[in-house]
């Protein structure tokens, strides 16, 4: 039996445990992955919202980066919720060379609240998007980037054609918040353009899905996966855990995370 990928999560915790770090865990161990962490920030939150954050000093998650990598290594990164620029910087400093990373560019929550300091954007373009293997924005992430709407499924094509020239190897851009009973999913890199397609699951249950899909797909990418082969199984994952969403809280209620782990 063959080592699971071991897969460093640089992100926030989500004291709800639908979104963030845990969520991360979650999904990494659920698909056969060994998760460590770095923890970026602290977050009082709920199903209905993010009522505090207190950010980890950026030395604090540079150590703790490199303590870990030190000893355990890592077969790919994910990143999510990264404060400031001061916190780019660091994690983008100490990021290994030779294995996949993936950056989910959390913004804003589900609720609303602001996860990324507005000067931060410009970290973010200039020192990370160009040592990152996958880019997963949603649509309001992706026009925070490029400051343009996107209206439709053309629209998203070529939005991820933009946002691939901002230095990422790849985007997977997401389109659940487009309208419609399909939501499509446009994958590009310098093979082309690929569209994934599902009709639309009704669910208030969506609470973390970014966070699942990115870490689903460093999972995939840090067993060894082609990118097109982790693209569609994160997907599925993801979908099967709205599907399986345990109905808690009274707000954006989390995912059915450990679908693919049978009863005892």
């Amino acid at each position: 039996m063959s080592a699971p990928p071991r897969i460093l999560i640089v992100a926030g915790s989500d004291s709800g445990g639908g979104a963030g770090l845990q969520a991360d865990l979650k999904t990494v161990l659920a698909l056969g992955g060994y998760g460590m962490t770095a923890v970026t920030a602290l977050t009082a939150q709920n199903t209905e919202g993010v009522h505090e954050v207190l950010a980890v000093p950026a030395g604090f998650v540079r150590r703790q980066m490199r303590v870990v990598l030190d000893d355990l290594g890592a077969d790919a990164v994910k990143t999510g919720m990264l404060k400031d620029a001061e916190i780019i910087a660091a994690v983008t400093e100490e990021l290994p060379a030779g294995v996949p990373i993936v950056v989910d560019p959390v913004m804003v929550a589900k609720g609303g609240a602001a996860l990324l300091d507005a000067k931060a954007v410009d970290a973010l373009k200039r020192l990370l998007l160009p040592r990152t293997s996958v880019l997963t924005p949603n649509l309001p992430e992706a026009e925070a980037l490029l400051g343009q709407a996107i209206g439709d499924l053309d629209g998203m094509k070529r939005a991820a054609e933009a946002l691939l020239r901002l230095g990422p190897a790849a985007v997977l851009l997401k389109g659940g918040h487009l309208p419609g009973e399909t939501v499509h999913d446009v994958l590009i890199d310098d093979a082309g353009i690929r569209v994934f397609s599902a009709p639309r699951i009704a669910s208030r249950h969506t609470h973390g899905t970014g966070c699942t899909l990115a870490s689903a797909l460093a999972t995939g990418l840090g067993a060894g996966r082609p990118l097109d082969e982790a693209a569609v199984r994160a997907r599925d994952y993801v979908r099967e855990a709205i599907r399986q969403a345990p109905g808690y809280g009274r707000g954006h209620g989390p995912l059915g995370h450990g679908h693919t782990v049978g009863p005892f």
